[in-house]
C-alpha cells in the first residue's frame, strides 16, 4: 500500500534548499485521463512557439529517463545518477517512496536548468500526490475524471474528484475537461472555496468535432483547427483541453499558428500507436526475419490467414473510459476482424475495461506483463475476460500470441495490444 503523504517530500526537498521554489513557470495537470496526451499536446505547442519547455510524466514506458524531459529530451543517465545519489544522500536512509525520491531529483533538474515553462503530471491523485508541492503554478488542469486506482483513492467518484481537485491554488486558474456531473460540482467546490478562477468545458471553452478537426470557442473568439495526430475520437477532447490551456497562459502561450502546428506534431508513444518495425511488425507482415518474405501463408508461410494487408496497434490505457474510447475506434475498423492480445495489473478492473470492447473483438488472447510483479497472470486474465464475456485464450507471450491469430484467421485484420501501458512498454522495448 502506498502511504500518499507530502510529509516525507516536503522535508527532504528543504533539505536539498527547496528547488520546488525555483522552477519555471509550472502547468500542473491532474484527471484520471488524458493526462499525458495533454501534457504532449501542450508541450508541441509551446515548442511551435519556440518555447522552451520541461515536462515530468509518469509511468515511462522503455526507460525511467523518459518521466524526467528536459527541453524535450529524456534526462541524460550520467545526471539523473548523480541527481539522485544527491537526494539519497540528503535523505539520510529516512522513510520515503520510490515516486517521492525521483520527484524530487527531478525537481533539482527542472530548478537547474532554465525553461520557458515546466508541464508536471501528478502520479496518483493530487492532493497528496508528490507533485503537490507547488504553491503557486501558472496553471491548474483537470482532465476528466473516471474510477481509477481504486486501491489508492477508492471508487467513490466524489472522492476521487476530491482529491484530483486537491491541486487547486488560491488565484491559480484551473482548465477544467469534460466531467461527470457530480465530480464536476467537486471541482467547482473546491474552486469557489480556494478562490480559484475556473474554465469548465461549456462553460468557459467549448469544442465541437468537425469534418476537417475541431471548432474550438472561448471568451476570446473561435479557431477552426486540424485533426490532431493522435488517433481516436478521445484525442479530439484531450487536444480541446489542451488547447483551453495554451489560451489561458497569455504572453506565455502559443499563437494560433503554433497551436495547429502543436496538434499536427504532438507525439505520445503507446496511445493507439501503430507498429511498423521490429519482429511484431515483421510476423504481421509476413515478414521472415531469417531471410526474405514469409509468403501469403500464416507464420513464416506455413498455411493460415497469411501476414499480408494485416495491422498492429499497441495501447496503453486501462480503465473503463478507455475501453469505452477503444471501442469507438474501433467502430471505424469494421472494415476488418480485429483481434485483442491484452494483458493488466491486478490493481485495474478489467471487465470495466473489456466489456465496451465485447462486442468488436474476434478474438482474445490474454497474457502476463513479463517482468512485472503486480501483473495478472496469463490465466488469472483469461478469467478476469471469461467474467466479462469474453472466450479468452492464453498465451505464453505477445508474440505467441500473434503467431497463433494469424495461423488460425482466414483473412487480414488487425491487432490490437492492450491493458497496460508496462505492457506497452514492454512491445516497445523490442518494436521501436
Amino acid at each position: 500500500m502506498i502511504d500518499l503523504s507530502l510529509g516525507r517530500i516536503e522535508r527532504l526537498l528543504a533539505r536539498l534548499g527547496h528547488p520546488e521554489r525555483a522552477l519555471p513557470p509550472v502547468v500542473h495537470v491532474a484527471g484520471t485521463n488524458g493526462k499525458g496526451s495533454v501534457i504532449a499536446y501542450l508541450a508541441a505547442m509551446l515548442q511551435a512557439g519556440e518555447r522552451t519547455v520541461h515536462a515530468y510524466t509518469s509511468p515511462h514506458l522503455v526507460r525511467f529517463h523518459e518521466r524526467i524531459a528536459l527541453s524535450g529530451r529524456p534526462i541524460a543517465e550520467d545526471r539523473l545518477s548523480a541527481l539522485l545519489s544527491e537526494c539519497e544522500d540528503a535523505n539520510g536512509g529516512e522513510a520515503i517512496t520510490f515516486f517521492e525520491i525521483t520527484t524530487a531529483a527531478a525537481m533539482l533538474a527542472y530548478s537547474r536548468t532554465p525553461a520557458d515553462v515546466l508541464l508536471l503530471e501528478t502520479g496518483l491523485g493530487g492532493r497528496l500526490d508528490a507533485t503537490n508541492v507547488i504553491d503557486a503554478p501558472r496553471l491548474s488542469v483537470i482532465t476528466p475524471v473516471s474510477i481509477d486506482h481504486v486501491h489508492y483513492l477508492g471508487d467513490d467518484l466524489a472522492g476521487i474528484a476530491a482529491e484530483k481537485a486537491g491541486i487547486l491554488k488560491p488565484g491559480v486558474p484551473v482548465v477544467v475537461g469534460p466531467q461527470p456531473p457530480i465530480a464536476l460540482e467537486v471541482i467547482r467546490n473546491r474552486a469557489k472555496s480556494v478562490g480559484a478562477p475556473i474554465y469548465v468545458f461549456g462553460d468557459g471553452w467549448s469544442f465541437e468535432e468537425r469534418d476537417e478537426g475541431l471548432q474550438y470557442r472561448d471568451d476570446g473568439g473561435a479557431l477552426t483547427l486540424p485533426r490532431p495526430r493522435l488517433l481516436g475520437g478521445h484525442q479530439l477532447e484531450n487536444a480541446a483541453i489542451a488547447v483551453a490551456a495554451a489560451r489561458r497562459l497569455g504572453a506565455l502561450g502559443p499563437d494560433e499558428a503554433a497551436i495547429r502546428r502543436g496538434l499536427l506534431e504532438a507525439r505520445w508513444p503507446g496511445r493507439l500507436q501503430q507498429l511498423v518495425r521490429g519482429p511484431l511488425a515483421d510476423l504481421a507482415a509476413g515478414v521472415d526475419r531469417n531471410g526474405g518474405d514469409g509468403g501469403d501463408g500464416g507464420v513464416d508461410g506455413d498455411g493460415g490467414g497469411g501476414g499480408h494487408g494485416w495491422e498492429l496497434w499497441l495501447d496503453g490505457g486501462h480503465n473503463e473510459a478507455a475501453g469505452h474510447a477503444l471501442a469507438a475506434m474501433a467502430e471505424q475498423w469494421r472494415d476488418r476482424p480485429l483481434y485483442l492480445i491484452y494483458g493488466m495489473l491486478n490493481t485495474k478492473s478489467v471487465r470495466d475495461f473489456l466489456r465496451p470492447l465485447g462486442a468488436r473483438a474476434a478474438s482474445l488472447h490474454a497474457v502476463a506483463i513479463p517482468g512485472v510483479e503486480a501483473s495478472l497472470s496469463a490465466e488469472e486474465a483469461a478469467a478476469e475476460a471469461g467474467a466479462a464475456g469474453f472466450a479468452a485464450e492464453t498465451a505464453e507471450s505477445v508474440e505467441t500470441a500473434l503467431g497463433a491469430i494469424l495461423e488460425s484467421a482466414t483473412g487480414p485484420g488487425r491487432v490490437l495490444i492492450c491493458g497496460s501501458l508496462y505492457l506497452s512498454g514492454h512491445v516497445l522495448a523490442d518494436n521501436t
